[in-house]
């Protein structure tokens, strides 16, 4: 038999995934859920934990529970968590980021409106702004492949490419001062772009596959095995942000809710 909070758990989940609780609906208060399951306090809020670590509900105004949407942040961190435990390898990483990289590039390319085009060259003109500030020079290369990403409009595809991305940008962080290659990635970026405005897509997808392949012969050249699991650089941050996971199992009943919150 399943334990009670995970009664909740399931319960909530399933009529979310049903569309008969929407993002935005509030649930009853915790007490009117506690009567509607027959379970104490204490055992609902086991169950709500839970909910709210999967991002299916938050707490908005005077603490009231309503459904929420998985934010795809806090699922790629999730991911990213599991791969570390999983020992995986840089070269599974690369390997995998060679395939959605140069995709979402490809569908950025197609789909990018000419107003996010002249951002992504405001960032690459900072980026070489800033070559002597590794931190800010960072900041500016995530914020470039995030906007390909997002320019790619495949939710999908944003979800798969998050985790990988995650555990593979902070390499250049160890790339990049032992190898001074900044100029060499703003070159690549204005390369990238320049086929993304001419909407070459295939030429833009190249040049991101070019530019991701220098990953891997960065990260020899400055003495790691890509066979070897991830070093501390590429993990620590990411396993720091990760949610604490709840786990057990949960049984079924029905939840009136209040509406949408205003």
């Amino acid at each position: 038999m399943l334990p009670a909070y995970r009664v909740v758990f399931d319960t909530i989940e399933r009529l979310i995934m049903e569309g008969r609780l929407k993002p935005g609906d509030l649930l009853p208060t915790e007490t009117e859920l506690a009567e509607q399951f027959n379970i104490n306090r204490s055992t609902l809020r086991e169950g709500i934990r839970l909910l709210e670590q999967n991002g299916l509900v938050e707490r908005g105004a005077a603490k009231r529970l309503t459904i929420a949407v998985p934010q795809i942040l806090d699922l790629a961190t999730r991911v990213s968590r599991a791969l570390v435990l999983h020992d995986v390898t840089f070269l599974e990483l690369w390997e995998t980021y060679m395939v959605l990289e140069p995709a979402a590039t490809r569908l950025a390319a197609l789909k990018a409106t000419p107003q996010v085009l002249e951002k992504m060259s405001d960032n690459i003109d900072e980026m070489a702004r800033n070559v002597d500030d590794l931190d800010r020079f960072m900041e500016l290369d995530l914020e470039f492949h995030s906007m390909i990403a997002a320019a790619a409009d495949n939710k999908p595809l944003q979800i798969a490419r998050q985790p990988v991305s995650m555990l593979m940008m902070p390499s250049a962080r160890v790339i990049l001062p032992r190898l001074k290659t900044y100029q060499r990635v703003v070159t690549a970026h204005r390369n990238i772009v320049a086929a993304m405005k001419a909407r070459d897509d295939l030429l833009a997808e190249e040049w991101m596959r070019k530019h991701t392949a220098d990953f891997q012969r960065g990260y020899e050249l400055i003495g790691y095995s890509p066979f070897e699991k991830l070093i501390e650089e590429q993990w620590a941050s990411t396993v720091a942000i990760a949610d604490t996971q709840v786990q057990g199992t949960g049984t079924r009943a029905s939840v009136k809710t209040r509406g949408r919150r205003s």
